[in-house]
């Protein structure tokens, strides 16, 4: 297959700037999407992307092996329960080879997390040199959650936003490719993903009696999601907003995100550290049977 670069999708599917609310885009979407509306095509095209993905992601690993300042790709993932976090990681991420990758999902912040900045847990989860990290949630848990919730008081979460833009500055500056990506899902789609999860045993494991009660806040999630896209929303780490509803849709798009990423690195492959030619003689010197 070819390994020819895609069309960049990045610009069709990146939050306009300014104020936004999150509800003004359309969860059925399927922009920049090349072909009918069919899902088949959609596994197809993904599938296509594979041989172009893994060798940007083993050219990235490669520049990791031989310097420590080697560039690093985060994905951050967001979106409500059920929007396809999870699905996005099993199948885009499921692509590449494992040894290059850094997964972390956020949870509730711990006592010893608690005690510390917001960021220090993220800190600590950051990707190294010549790797793809994933993070499923982020530290928009704490502009998210803690908003809806009114975990933290009112001027601590405005100070937030600036913090955030900040540290993810400071990211780029430093080496990362930041994507981050909403994942936009409707009301109705979460609401029969989660009666799907009810209606097999095979996914009990997958639903949680709280997200009922996280559901039931949708407008109040929407009003912060729609501020955090608005707020930290900046030219060094821009939000993208992917419709969600169809997975199919929301796999390849994300796929073409990722790849964009590591190819807007240029990586080439990095030369050799030692005599080619007296470890090739090396070689043809061993005994074989």
């Amino acid at each position: 297959m070819s390994k020819k670069e895609p069309e960049s999708l990045a610009p069709v599917l990146r939050c306009p700037a300014g104020r936004v609310d999150v509800r003004d885009f359309d969860p059925d979407a399927i922009p920049g999407y090349p072909k009918r509306k069919d899902k088949d095509d959609g596994q197809d095209l993904r599938e296509e992307l594979e041989p172009l993905m893994d060798d940007l992601q083993e050219r990235l690993f490669a520049a990791g092996t031989r310097d420590a300042q080697a560039p690093k790709v985060l994905l951050v993932l967001q979106g409500l329960d059920t929007a396809g976090k999870g699905g996005t990681i099993r199948h885009v991420i499921g692509m590449m080879d494992p040894q290059g990758v850094h997964i972390h999902s956020f949870k509730r912040p711990t006592e010893e997390e608690r005690a510390h900045d917001f960021l220090w847990r993220v800190e600590r989860q950051l990707p190294r040199s010549g790797q793809v990290g994933i993070f499923d949630r982020s530290h928009y848990e704490d502009v998210l959650v803690q908003r809806v919730d009114q975990l933290a008081p009112a001027t601590e979460i405005e100070r937030r936003y600036g913090a955030i833009n900040d540290f993810e500055a400071g990211l780029v500056t430093s080496g990362t490719v930041i994507v981050k990506c909403f994942l936009n899902i409707s009301r109705g789609e979460q609401k029969k993903r989660l009666a799907e999860r009810l209606s097999n045993p095979e996914k009990f494991y997958k639903y949680n009696p709280g997200d009922v009660s996280v559901a039931s806040k949708w407008d109040a999630y929407m009003d912060a999601y729609s501020i955090a896209l608005s707020r930290c929303n900046t030219d060094a780490a821009p939000w993208h907003v992917v419709p969600a509803n169809r997975k199919w849709y929301r796999n390849w798009a994300i796929t073409h995100l990722i790849i964009e990423a590591m190819g807007s690195l240029k990586l080439g492959w990095p030369e050799a550290d030692f005599d080619v030619k007296a470890e090739r003689k090396r070689v043809e010197a061993l005994a074989s049977r």
